[in-house]
């Protein structure tokens, strides 16, 4: 029976890739088709046409996406029928439906029914891919008549397990088949406010994110496709490490940023000084970004004589603070309120001029014009207005407040001394991951340097809101075509606008929010959202007006400084009591003998973390290696390290190999590694190629490896500097084996039974 099952899974997934190459060539041959007919005929008929162009290649992009693993599920249902789930739908040219969408809602079924609540189901099948063909099957018979009928059924190691015990790449992989009822609970969940998703190591938060992400662009598509999704994450390493989960998922369109990317044309560091962290990351930097954009707008000691074409004009201090005043009240930011302040000044110093030719009897009677210019292009009135006032960008004035003690020590009366030294910093120092929000906080209150750039972009926005009207109504005329077709909200109006602007400036609306600071996104999901500071949240939430979120993260992972101790110190202040959390509460990834460990070595050092359910024993229990100094004088725990590195290779048989380290150790380790290893040792962040991988604990969070190997674990619960919770973190990290390697005392816990030492 299993072959003649086997058998028709193959002939069934056969015809589905049969049909999804039917469908990229006719795709394929209708762009060529359409861009071969050129710009000609009405402008309704371009229009038409232009829109069709951008539906055929949204459209291949999504069937070239979807060629792994396009079918995974079968849902045998009560009424007799039977369903496939895959990847995308799709149906026969007749509209007879071949395939359901994992995220349509009756897809649910699939991850949602149980025995006890079958929800219809009778059977559900999970078929297995290796390329193109089935390779096995899983069946989960929910309705005992079944069984008692005899009818054939299938078991092997189970879906969720294998994908489990598979090796990693070095790259996330969906999990869209195997997605777990609880987790797809939060999945679906709506749309609107804020969910928080708190789930301890292994969880699969970050899959739930990504899953949420691709199903809400689904659910939300004319809300969400021209407005568009932000997914922030911790590191560049963790957003290289989840890169191809969307597309594969069939959604291009979110925008993936770490958090030291969130500033356009800022490119930020870590910042390694946990005090300077906390510091920037507090709600005080409000007030002091303020101070300095206030402290800017400056009232001369004294009154000054400008010369304007021979005659000598008086700018009194009273004179600059009435129109300081009457600038700020406009509300406008600091650049643009300045157009205002210039305007006072440069009327009130016309009118001077304006009084002392007429008292000379000189010049044009008749026409007074000119004075204002004159007076305009005066190099004394301009070096006194900006004097007073000088246009300003962000960067200049962060860096001018932190690198120049005098303009501190002027704004920052309610910091300590000392804190006014943790801020110092040189002008030529790289922006840090701290700096991005008080960049951000600095933009938002300084405005466009040049307003006319305001304007102009003002003026391109009011013509794209028109040609959006003209290409909706042309959009009336593709869409029963488009339905005709199968094929619903591939094109939208959006598409069709940015296609018409030509192939070069041809924007999604992803592409335009990257470069635009001031972009309101329809929804964020945030990552590893414990690490968050009130300025980094403060942004975000800047970012999204109607603040819908998906925030997942544990707080018992909180390694940041400037992190939060809880969700609702963190979220209070920006959403109230306006959130819902959810909870996962079962470990995929690690072993139970590994997250034991790991809990009992937070647990004695005085962490409270969640304590999810593993759902697999592992082959090995942690590995302890302690080792004492060597007569030669090389660091023994380093020497250890080599020696161990091809048996922990053996052990992951193919897979990934983290060697996690911190300070002086992880520099030592590299080094020693790819003396003894070569090209098969990664640089750190974002090196995932090679076999090996070498990186602190920060650049590890939220990945997972076969292999975990810790250097030294006391310094890693180094309070001191903050990085609490940062060995909980590596040791959550393997999905198969754990070796921690010490020199010093070995964290209590670790071993059961065994205190520190």
């Amino acid at each position: 029976m299993l072959d003649a099952d086997l058998a028709h899974e193959r002939d069934y997934v056969k015809g589905l890739y049969t049909r999804l190459d039917e469908l990229r060539e006719e795709k394929r041959g209708q762009l060529a088709a359409v861009r071969k007919a050129g710009a000609i005929g009405s402008s309704q008929n371009v229009s038409e046409r232009d829109a069709f162009a951008a539906m055929y290649e949204d459209r291949l992009a999504q069937l070239d996406a979807v060629e792994d693993r396009l079918v995974f599920g079968r849902l045998d249902l009560d009424d007799g029928e039977s369903q496939y789930i895959g990847r995308i739908g799709m149906s026969t040219e007749d509209l007879r439906r071949l395939m359901v969408d994992w995220r349509a809602p009756e897809a649910s079924h699939f991850y949602q029914a149980t025995a006890f609540d079958r929800q219809g189901v009778r059977r559900r099948r999970h078929l297995i891919l290796q390329g193109r063909d089935v390779k096995a099957l899983e069946d989960d018979v929910l309705d005992s008549e079944l069984l008692a009928d005899g009818a054939a059924h299938h078991q092997g190691e189970g879906a969720l397990l294998a994908a489990l015990n598979s090796k990693r790449t070095g790259r996330m992989a969906d999990i869209v088949s195997t997605i777990q009822a609880e987790q797809d609970r939060i999945i679906r969940a709506p749309l609107p406010g804020a969910l928080v998703v708190q789930g301890g190591p292994g969880t699969g938060k970050t899959a739930v994110a990504l899953h949420r992400a691709a199903y809400l662009l689904y659910s939300h598509r004319d809300r969400l496709k021209s407005a568009g999704v932000l997914l922030v994450g911790p590191s560049s390493s963790f957003m290289k490490y989840i890169e191809r989960v969307l597309p594969s998922l069939g959604e291009t369109g979110v925008v993936m940023s770490s958090v030291g990317r969130l500033m356009p044309g800022i490119t930020a560091v870590p910042e390694r000084d946990a005090r300077v962290a906390a510091l920037k990351g507090s709600e005080r930097m409000v007030s002091l970004i303020a101070a300095a954009v206030a402290n800017r707008q400056r009232i001369p000691p004294s009154e000054r004589i400008l010369e304007v074409e021979g005659y000598k004009l008086l700018l009194t201090p009273r004179e600059v603070r009435r129109a300081r005043e009457k600038a700020r009240a406009t509300g406008k930011p600091y650049n643009e309120a300045r157009n205002t302040f210039v305007k006072i000044l440069l009327r009130e110093l016309t009118e001077q001029l304006q009084a002392k030719v007429e008292a000379s009897g000189s010049g044009n009677t008749a026409d007074r014009s000119y004075l204002a210019e004159d007076v305009r292009q005066s190099r004394d009135v301009r070096v006194a207005v900006n004097l007073c006032w000088m246009p300003v960008t962000a960067e200049k004035l962060v860096s001018e407040l932190f690198s120049k003690r005098s303009i501190l020590d002027a704004v920052a009366g309610d910091f300590t001394p000392e804190e006014r030294d943790l801020l110092r910093r040189p002008s030529e120092a790289p922006w840090t991951e701290a700096d991005v929000p008080l960049l951000d906080e600095a933009a938002e209150l300084l405005g466009e340097l040049d307003a006319s750039t305001g304007h102009e972009a003002a003026r391109r926005e009011a013509e794209r809101r028109r040609d959006l009207e003209n290409a909706q109504q042309a959009l009336r005329n593709v869409d029963a075509s488009l339905r005709e077709q199968g094929i619903d909200g591939v094109v939208e109006a959006e598409d069709l606008v940015a296609f018409q602007q030509g192939p070069e400036v041809r924007l999604t609306a992803a592409e335009r929010a990257v470069g635009d600071r001031t972009w309101a996104y329809g929804h964020i999901i945030v990552d590893e959202a414990q690490e968050l500071s009130y300025m980094q949240w403060r942004l975000l939430v800047r970012r999204c007006p109607l603040k819908s979120f998906t925030i997942v993260g544990d707080i018992a992972q909180t390694s940041s400084a400037a992190g939060a101790s809880s969700w609702g110190h963190a979220l209070r202040p920006f959403f109230g009591d306006r959130w819902t959390l959810e909870e996962l509460t079962v470990n995929y990834r690690t072993p139970s003998q590994i997250a034991e460990a790991a809990a009992r070595m937070a647990a004695a050092a005085g962490f409270v973390v969640s304590a999810p359910k593993a759902v697999r024993e592992g082959l090995w229990d942690p590995i302890i290696d302690r080792v004492t100094a060597r007569a030669d004088g090389a660091d023994p725990v380093v020497h250890r390290l080599v020696e161990v590195i091809p048996e922990e290779l053996e052990a992951a048989d193919g897979g990934l190999v983290a060697v996690i380290a911190e300070g002086p150790l992880l520099r030592w380790a590299r080094e020693a590694l790819r003396a003894a290893y070569g090209p098969r040792v990664g640089g750190g962040a974002g090196s995932f190629e090679q076999d090996i991988v070498v990186l602190d604990p920060r650049e590890a969070k939220g990945l997972e490896f076969d292999v975990v190997v810790v250097l030294e674990p006391s310094e890693l619960l180094d309070d001191a500097h903050g990085k609490v919770g940062d060995l909980y973190v590596a040791m959550t990290r393997p999905t198969q084996r754990l070796r921690l390697i010490a020199k010093g005392p070995l964290p209590a816990g670790i071993v059961q039974g065994e205190p520190a030492g």
